[in-house]
């Protein structure tokens, strides 16, 4: 059973992720209203809630990353669905949807260098500089992302 939920959660967040840098693209086109919009959100809200069905013991930091990606999906989803990205919840969605591809990728970076064997080689308790400078990598290019949307959103506002 674990192990088939495990699979799902893999394959959701995959999807998420996928769908996810569609959704960065157009946002850096300045069309935050992608038609895969709808499924990115869903995929990624998906992958926190599925990341709640496994076995755990205390508050650990995946629990705290799906907490913080849950807040964060519900308020991009309100920010798109209930306030139609008026005003200030463009920028609202914005920020909000990209922090959740971000936290998505981060955690893809920390499975790959775990599962990976190459990678693990390189990083096998993910504090050497290897994993630092990929994570780092994604970090800047998600605030490059981040920063253009927004400031291309103004721009078409």
């Amino acid at each position: 059973m674990l192990q088939a939920l495990l699979i799902i959660h893999v394959a959701i967040s995959l999807l998420g992720i996928g769908s996810g840098f569609v959704v960065m693209a157009a946002m850096l086109r300045g069309n935050p209203r992608h038609p895969w919009t709808g499924f990115f959100l869903a995929m990624t809200l998906a992958t926190s809630l599925t990341g709640f069905l496994f076995p755990y013991r205390g508050f650990t930091p995946a629990l705290a990353f799906g907490v913080l990606s849950t807040v964060i999906l519900v308020l991009a989803i309100y920010a798109l669905k209930a306030r139609r990205l008026e005003g200030g919840w463009r920028k609202t969605y914005l920020i909000n949807a990209l922090f959740a591809q971000y936290l998505n990728v981060f955690v893809l970076v920390v499975q790959m260098f775990q599962k990976v064997p190459a990678l693990k080689a390189l990083a096998p308790t993910q504090s050497e500089p290897p994993f630092g400078i990929a994570q780092g990598l994604v970090l800047i290019g998600f605030l490059w992302a981040g920063f253009a949307s927004v400031k291309r959103a103004r721009v078409l506002a």
